[in-house]
């Protein structure tokens, strides 16, 4: 999987096509992702005591990451990711657009 937490990403199929946001967790065995503000859903819940009360609660659903693409600040769109070795033997993630290394 090329996306990590905290990575912005753009939505590039469903209904929120075209909104970014911060990637908050990523769930690898199931291949998805949870994206702030992006495939909120509804639940009615109800009050489990005292110090949890019911009611309508909305939260960020996970969504495939296959729906998502890293989004370049510099390039100001989503792009695909690629991989290249620094000189020291490391891994990193670099933007396939403009070359600019992701991980920091």
């Amino acid at each position: 999987m090329n996306i990590k937490s905290g990575d912005t990403v753009l939505v590039i199929s469903g209904k929120d096509k075209g909104k970014t946001g911060k990637v908050m967790r990523v769930l690898p065995r199931e291949n998805k992702v949870i994206v702030e503000g992006v495939n909120i859903v509804t639940r009615h819940k109800k009050p489990q005591g005292p110090t949890n009360p019911g009611g309508i609660v909305k939260f960020e659903a996970p969504i495939n990451a296959s729906k998502v693409m890293f989004y370049c600040s510099k390039d100001k769109k989503g792009v695909r990711i690629g991989h290249k070795f620094n000189a020291d033997g490391t891994k990193v993630r670099v933007c396939k657009k403009c070359g600019e290394v992701l991980d920091k």
